[in-house]
């Protein structure tokens, strides 16, 4: 090998991260490929410090010395449930109840009168909250419904909430909330759709409180990768899927939108975070309503 041979060897094996394991450019493209390839996720080279930070913790748990001993582990098949925990880790689930209040203002004023009239009339209604995190996304639109139809789940309305990471699952189906992370939530819809969580779910030093049975009925939480199969066969009135998509490429962020199209039902209504926007072949179809707010016009058949 020659001198700059040898020299490029050792910058690729020395760390880019300071701290106490040692995190190579080898190990961080080798991450960042697996992450990709189960996710569509796109690390750039400037996010190795954060996943550094998140893993670190996965590899003193598991005893290794090195990431890449970490990454020996989690390509293989022994290693199959770590690299989910991996992802989970590397997932950033940022939420919190009425995020972005436009979209919700929007769903009660412009989409809900129809879609209740329909409902009322005997219409299959459903909802898609498309990476839900820990469950504030679904319970928000659940509660806006309840608040324009309080007998909701006498009807055919439900609402479907997804995500990759399974802790996030279990945290929405679990549905407790501290009073911190209720405060943008009315207090008249919290009065009436949360009870006061049992003594063993209280947070130190303040309340926690639990979905109440009315809005549970309506929500319900499964996991999905939204760049692998979906097994829903009906179609949806509303879509939410905010903040999500920044974390693509954008070939992978085209071909999620045009994924979206063929599940939403004619007028259909999807909701994207706020600085991502609607490209590639489904922007033909996906027409704006609004800042991040798009309703499909797909054209009939004759």
């Amino acid at each position: 090998m020659t001198a700059t041979g040898i020299l490029a060897g050792k910058i690729k094996d020395s760390a880019i991260v300071p701290g106490e394991f040692l995190l190579t450019q080898r190990d961080f493209r080798e991450i960042a490929s697996m992450i990709h390839a189960d996710a569509g996720i796109h690390l750039t080279d400037a996010k190795a410090a954060l996943v550094y930070s998140r893993l670190a913790k996965r590899l003193r748990t598991l005893g290794l010395s090195s990431f890449h001993d970490y990454c020996r582990l989690v390509s293989t098949s022994e290693g199959r449930e770590e690299r989910q925990k991996m992802l989970a880790a590397l997932t950033t689930n940022v939420t919190r109840f009425f995020r972005e209040p436009h979209h919700f203002e929007h769903l009660e004023q412009k989409v809900l009168p129809h879609l209740i009239e329909a409902a009322r009339s005997g219409s299959r209604i459903r909802f898609w909250s498309a990476a839900c995190s820990s469950g504030q996304e679904p319970y928000s639109i659940a509660l806006t419904l309840l608040s324009a139809l309080p007998d909701a789940g006498r009807y055919d309305i439900r609402v479907l909430a997804t995500d990759i990471d399974p802790n996030m699952v279990a945290a929405g189906r679990r549905g407790i909330y501290s009073e911190d992370d209720l405060t943008s939530v009315p207090a008249t819809l919290r009065n009436k759709w949360f009870v006061p969580a049992a003594a063993e779910e209280l947070e130190p030093g303040g309340n926690s409180y639990q979905v109440g049975d009315g809005l549970r009925e309506l929500v319900s939480f499964r996991e999905l990768n939204l760049f692998g199969n979906w097994p829903m066969k009906g179609s949806f009135q509303v879509i939410f899927c905010r903040n999500v998509a920044i974390y693509f490429e954008d070939r992978a962020q085209e071909q999620l939108w045009s994924h979206f199209v063929p599940k939403l039902s004619q007028r259909g209504v999807l909701y994207i975070g706020h600085s991502e926007r609607i490209a590639g072949a489904a922007a033909k179809l996906l027409k704006t309503e609004g800042a991040t707010i798009y309703r499909l016009q797909r054209e009939e058949a004759t």
